[in-house]
């Protein structure tokens, strides 16, 4: 059994990190000055919310993109809520040094110039959403600010749309519905395909993907995914093979991108990797438009590499009228209606609100997405817990591999040495 001593130091049922709840934490926030709008017309502000004149220290709530109301409910409960949209970045930029928190969706960008221009009030960004791509998060680390988002609300959302373009796909159901409104009967020209016992290819197994293959699974689909980060354990508790990346591709009926936008994700799908697909696959994008080669995926569709797309997201937002995929036939086309659903939006918006409040409070946040700065006071209390959380690990690694357990002493060995016996093994097992 492993054993880990404690330093004397450190007695059970001692608060692991007491600086958090500090009458004074990183991300809490003292007294500001009297809070003042300047005027907007009302096409630019949308529709404000009036409040009553506020103390001279309460804190301040910009949102600049429609929310659920309850979600304003909640913040309301924690200072002076401002709801302004269609900002221009000039009248953000007028605002941002009277906010303590800064609520945002995907228009609204958040950049460095931004939290310069905050002069250190701003705290906490929330992202009413999942994706970040609009938010400068090394900036935001820098300047002492909390980026906090709400990655669960509308995973079910997600999903379920993910699903219904997938039948939309495999029934060609908005060309059989686009044939009857033009006053056509075309019902041999529009027959689809049965999705029992085709294999479903899930890029991406966090939890929107790891949903679809949920339902998909119960729809009889095979599900196999490509995820580098997906633990063996989950996908096998969801009945998914894991395989590589060219491997998922070429055995997908269907690919499902859940992936996020990054600079390696940038056009992933492209001429290369879309020849990869399996001959007259179908794949669907509810993730970010960014991700697929427009032009590429339109190429491998006239070439009948592929049979037909679905798309919720492009690389520009809203696409123009001549966009390439949009008026074709053998792309099915949403307007970002993934977590658009009553319940998503209201959810996204209780669970933000939630995570703003907490960093407003300096509680920790499950939705933080940058660690705050801590003092060299702070660290010297966290150091010990940080060494234990360390060998506790190592142990559990060696229990796992079934090897002895080394028995550390932090009394007697505050750092543990580079060539102990715990490192050999770390040095032994790419997994630890």
């Amino acid at each position: 059994m492993a054993l880990v001593r404690l330093p004397q130091s450190m007695k059970l049922g001692e608060r692991v990190i007491p600086f958090m709840n500090q009458q004074r934490s990183s991300f809490q926030t003292p007294a500001r000055k009297s809070f003042r709008w300047k005027a907007q017309s009302e096409e630019d502000r949308g529709q404000a919310m009036q409040a009553p004149p506020i103390a001279r220290d309460e804190i301040q709530i910009l949102i600049t993109e429609r929310v659920g109301s309850s979600g304003i409910a909640l913040l309301e409960k924690v200072g002076r809520v401002e709801c302004s949209y269609n900002l221009s970045e000039t009248e953000l930029l007028e605002k941002v040094p009277y906010v303590d928190a800064l609520v945002v969706r995907s228009k609204t960008y958040v950049t460095r110039q931004l939290f310069a221009a905050s002069n250190g009030r701003l705290k906490v960004v929330g992202r009413a959403g999942v994706g970040v791509d609009n938010i400068d998060i090394p900036a935001a680390t820098e300047a002492g600010c909390l980026v906090v988002n709400a990655p669960t609300a509308n995973t079910l959302a997600a999903a379920e749309h993910a699903v219904a373009l997938l039948y939309a796909l495999s029934r060609n159901l908005a060309q059989g519905d686009a044939s009857m409104k033009a006053g056509r009967w075309e019902s041999s020209k529009y027959t689809g395909i049965s999705l029992v016992d085709k294999t479903l290819a899930v890029m991406g197994l966090g939890k929107v993907g790891a949903e679809v293959a949920r339902i998909a699974s119960g729809l009889g689909m095979k599900v196999v995914a490509h995820d580098p980060y997906a633990l063996p354990g989950v996908a096998h508790s969801l009945g998914v093979e894991l395989l590589s990346f060219n491997d998922a591709l070429a055995q997908g009926d269907f690919v499902s991108l859940h992936i996020p936008l990054t600079r390696a994700t940038c056009r992933l799908f492209n001429s290369v990797t879309l020849s990869k697909m399996k001959q007259g696959a179908y794949i669907i994008n509810v993730a970010r438009g960014g991700v697929i080669d427009e032009a590429d995926l339109a190429a491998a569709l006239d070439e009948g590499r592929l049979r037909g797309a679905a798309l919720d997201v492009f690389e520009v937002t809203p696409p123009a009228p001549d966009n390439i995929l949009v008026c074709r036939s053998d792309v099915v086309c949403t307007p970002r209606l993934s977590v658009s659903t009553k319940e998503a939006k209201e959810g996204v918006a209780v669970e933000i609100a939630g995570a703003v409040a907490a960093g407003l409070r300096g509680e920790p946040c499950a939705t933080a997405l940058n660690a705050p700065r801590v003092s060299g006071d702070e660290l010297s209390l966290l150091q010990p817990y940080a060494e234990l959380a360390e060998l506790l690990g190592r142990a559990t690694v060696q229990m796992v591999h079934g090897r002895s357990v080394q028995v550390h002493d932090l009394n007697a060995q505050t750092h543990p040495r580079a060539d102990g016996p715990c490192d050999a093994t770390a040095e032994e097992d790419p997994a630890n």
